[in-house]
């Protein structure tokens, strides 16, 4: 499997304040935050409109379990299924089933260091 990641989907932290964090980087940097935090779009190469997705999450959410740490990335991928067949193959630790909605599926691993890390095959054109 040649092109495993296409691109980084998301970046993912705990904070204490999540509104109070969306705000200040609203104010600071000029992130235009909404309810999930912010959505970058740019185009792929092949000139397809595309997104990344910044979000603070609560410091007690359950969302980046089993991982203790306080971030999540998500990296946006071309086959979900293939990749993850080929992940289990090479003994990478993957964290439940595969998750579809309207705008892509969702699948999530360990990396070696108990770093949790969302894989997803976004349909972006649900975003439009």
């Amino acid at each position: 499997m040649n092109n495993r990641v296409t691109g980084i989907g998301g970046f993912f932290f705990k904070t204490k304040d999540p509104e109070n964090t969306k705000a200040w980087y609203n104010k600071h940097l000029g992130l235009p935050t909404d309810a999930y935090g912010c959505t970058f779009w740019w185009k792929d190469k092949q000139g397809n409109n595309c997104s990344t997705q910044w979000s603070p999450f609560k410091e007690d959410t359950n969302y980046f379990k089993p991982s203790t740490k306080e971030f999540m990335i998500n990296f946006r991928v071309a086959n979900l299924h293939e990749l993850l067949n080929v992940l289990k193959d090479e003994g990478v630790t993957i964290i439940g089933d595969v998750k579809s909605y309207d705008y892509g599926k969702f699948a999530w691993i360990l990396d070696p260091e108990g770093n949790k890390i969302e894989l997803w095959e976004p349909i972006d054109k649900a975003f439009l």
